[in-house]
């Protein structure tokens, strides 16, 4: 199912960090601190909606998201899922995945405009992103 010729937006390429390619999609972490905040981009060229994907490919992408929700929530200890498909802005089809804590800075609001980004650190970015390259390995998509 690997999709060929595909390019990343830049905003999507300037704001994230990659993780790993699932079997369909990207992985990548929004490189904000303040929420445990994924991006997941099918690698399909010139798409926007869901709809657009071939039916496999719907399938396919509704398990990637929700069985990253899950590996998610529970790594990062959440209690809830915020998972978005708005394209406003990056008009490439994306999902964000945000796990959310009563703790955290906008809660219980919408993250977007709520706060100004903080960026990982070197050595928190590298610990999250190695520790979720394994759990993923494990994981049958």
């Amino acid at each position: 199912m690997i999709k060929i010729d595909f390019d990343l937006d830049k905003r999507l390429n300037d704001d994230t960090i990659y993780i790993c390619d699932l079997p369909l999609s990207k992985l990548l972490l929004m490189n904000d601190s303040n929420y445990p905040w994924f991006i997941v981009v099918p690698r399909v060229k010139k798409i926007s909606e869901i709809f657009q994907l071939s039916e496999d490919d719907q399938i396919q992408l509704n398990s990637e998201v929700s069985k990253l929700s899950q590996i998610l929530l529970d790594y990062f200890d959440g209690c809830k899922v915020n998972t978005a498909a708005l394209g406003n802005i990056v008009n490439q089809l994306h999902v964000h995945i945000i796990i959310r804590k009563e703790t955290d800075i906008s809660w219980p609001n919408p993250v977007w405009g709520s706060s100004p980004a903080v960026h990982y650190s070197k050595i928190d970015l590298n610990s999250v992103i190695l520790e979720l390259q394994s759990i993923i390995a494990k994981i049958v998509f």
